[in-house]
């Protein structure tokens, strides 16, 4: 079995964040494992409160499980400041996991800022450089870019520019697209369109962070950049269509649905 660790947020109703990727790499037959960098209070319907831990045992979180662990791949996902992104710069570029996948978490489905403005500058500087992947969606990436991204073709410009900010391969998720949900995975100078029909649901808390944590664990298993990011497709498109109506807003995501119906 192959150990994927994520370095993200813990989210206290459990459809996103820490809790979405330990259940993604459960669900795809690998050892999961956290790095918890923040706690957020939040619920279907937003997030309340934010809380930071502090930069000591962040990065004690990451030694000892470095030390000790074979780690195949990292995703990191929500990272809110500035110190955070440091420490994780420092302590990726010290260990060199053989992959990371980076989700650029910035604005969360109810319009909570996750994202310090002024730490945006510090996550491309710092972190873009040390990903094999970084997986925008389209507000995402038109907010790294500052250009407008509505269409596939703009999606591709947007993948080009990323890439150049240092990040290895670039995949910017279409979901917001109108008509079906068309990624753009720009990979060795290549383009890649995964197109599968959009499912017409108000469950989809934590997709974002499932896709990448799936990513992530078909990389891990060995398969190539191109295959990881089509079965991840496939896995995030089913967890949506037999998304769970938990809660008074969008609902999460079912991670297990290939387990039980």
């Amino acid at each position: 079995m192959k150990n994927v660790l994520t370095i993200a947020t813990s989210d206290s109703c459990g459809g996103a964040g820490i809790q979405a990727d330990i259940k993604t790499f459960s669900a795809l037959g690998t050892y999961g494992m956290s790095v918890i960098v923040a706690i957020t209070a939040q619920n279907t319907r937003g997030v309340v409160s934010i809380r930071e831990l502090d930069h000591e045992i962040i990065r004690d979180q990451i030694d000892c499980l470095f030390d000790d662990i074979e780690i195949h791949a990292v995703k990191v996902g929500m990272v809110s400041s500035s110190g955070i992104i440091a420490v994780l710069g420092e302590a990726l570029r010290r260990w060199r996991p053989p992959y990371v996948v980076l989700d650029p978490v910035m604005v969360s489905k109810s319009g909570c800022r996750l994202l310090k403005p002024e730490a945006k500058g510090d996550l491309i500087k710092i972190l873009f450089p040390l990903a094999d992947l970084v997986t925008p969606n389209l507000d995402e990436a038109e907010a790294i870019t500052g250009e407008r991204v509505t269409t596939v073709e703009q999606m591709k410009q947007a993948a080009v520019a990323i890439e150049k900010l240092g990040a290895r391969n670039v995949i910017v998720k279409g979901g917001h697209l109108e008509g079906d949900a068309v990624d753009v995975l720009y990979a060795g100078g290549n383009f890649y369109y995964l197109d599968e029909k959009k499912i017409n649901t108000k469950n989809t808390h934590g997709t974002g962070c499932t896709f990448s944590s799936a990513i992530a664990a078909y990389l891990a298993k060995g398969y190539g950049m191109l295959e990881a990011v089509k079965r991840a497709k496939e896995y995030i498109t089913g967890a949506i269509e037999h998304a769970l109506p938990i809660g008074h807003g969008a609902g999460p995501t079912n991670h297990f649905y290939r387990l039980y119906s």
